[in-house]
Order: C-alpha cells, then structure tokens, then sequence
C-alpha cells in the first residue's frame, strides 16, 4: 500500500497534506501533557512492533504480497490520536531511511496506512462501548473487524488517489486493490487480536479501549469521568 514517488500527481501529493498535517496537529495538542508513566514504554514498543511488523511480507495470491500495518492495534492499545503520531513517525523513518515509499507522497501514505485506520477504529472502538455488551469475546470480535476495515480504508483512499492523479482508472485500480487487501486485512485482524490477546491476558490495564473510565466527550476523544 506504500505509494511510491511518481505515481501521484504533484497537485494530489500536495492535497494530501492538507488533512494530514492538521490531524497530526490535534493529536499533538490532544496528547500533549498527558503521557503517563504507564503509557511511554507502550508507546515505544507498539512504534517498535509496528515498524518491525511493516517490514515482513507475506504471500497472498496471484503473485502478490502484502505486510501487517498496524494502525488498529496501535489505536486499540494507545488511542487514536497517539496511534496517529506513532503510524506517522514509523512510516515517515520507512520512507526516508528504508526507501519504503515515496517521499513526495508521504503525506499520503501517512494519510492512508495511518490516520485513517487509526480514527476510525479509534471512533468505533468508543462507539460500541457505547451498544455492544463489553464482554472480552465481543471486545476481540470488534478489534478484528476494526482492523480488517483500516486495511480496506486505506486500500480503498490509495485508489482514490490513484485515479485522480491518472496513475491508473478507477475501475481498474479499486477492484484489484480491495480484492487483495480483502485476503491481507484477514492476516492483519489475526495478528492484532493475537497481540491485543496476549495483552489482555497479562497486563489489560495498558489497553486503551479497555479504560473503564473512558467515555466520548463532546470535545474530543480523552477519558473522562464516566
């Protein structure tokens, strides 16, 4: 899903940044004060875990492969603004150091392998606490959804950008994209309900989503008092 330079148009690239930057603002800003003791060493592992998961590939079909992205399993564990920044950071250091996608197309590649999946796992996550029963089976069952649908978000935004810079059509792009990105969120909602599994079991008071505190204020996504 790494767009690489020159397959996006310099408008499009440009256009990319525009959601991306502002994002990655307010996530300063949301999270900017509120890192605790408990929430740094996760923030550094999930960065670590992310970027090393990132750089394996596996076989899908037909030739092709695909590789963990980890936007929902850092939004599961850390919340959706500070998934943001670590997605952000680990995609920013592939592409400058390990020349896995453009750099002219970073703020897009941000924009659709992290910000997107992250906010909105982030939101769902918030969402069915609020109409699903908090049960762990039905808590597991959610973070695979949430990370099968971050995979296909993002394949389906990669298209999008695709198309409208004239890479390729829309018709032709969309389907071949969702197609293999089907079978590849299959493998990233197995790996992060393993991880979110092995957490749960031994340390779930580092997960997130799992705060018994944490309710959707009109402001904005923090714990609140419930």
């Amino acid at each position: 899903m790494h767009i690489p330079d020159g397959f996006l148009s310099n408008g499009v690239a440009a256009a990319c940044w525009v959601p991306t930057v502002a994002v990655l603002a307010v996530a300063v800003r949301r999270t900017n004060g509120r890192l605790d003791e408990r929430r740094i060493p996760l923030l550094g592992v999930t960065a670590a875990f992310v970027f090393a998961a990132q750089m394996l590939n596996f076989p899908v079909a037909g030739g092709t492969s695909g590789h963990f992205l980890g936007a929902a399993l850092a939004a599961v564990l850390l919340g959706p603004w500070l998934a943001c920044l670590v997605m952000a950071v680990v995609i920013a250091t592939q592409a400058f150091f390990f020349a896995d996608g453009g750099v002219t197309a970073l703020g897009a590649n941000i924009l659709n392998m992290g910000i997107i999946g992250a906010l909105g796992v982030g939101f769902a996550m918030l969402a069915a606490r609020r109409c699903l029963p908090r049960s762990t089976p039905w808590f597991l069952g959610i973070v695979a959804v949430g990370a099968w649908g971050a995979v296909m978000l993002g394949a389906t935004a990669t298209s999008l950008k695709l198309a409208l810079s004239d890479t390729v059509p829309l018709a032709t792009v969309l389907p071949a994209m969702l197609g293999v990105h089907a079978l590849i969120g299959i493998g990233e909602a197995v790996v992060t309900v393993a991880a979110v599994s092995a957490i749960l079991a031994s340390r779930p008071d580092l997960i997130w989503a799992r705060e018994p505190e944490l309710e959707l204020d009109v402001a904005g996504l923090r714990p609140v008092e419930a």
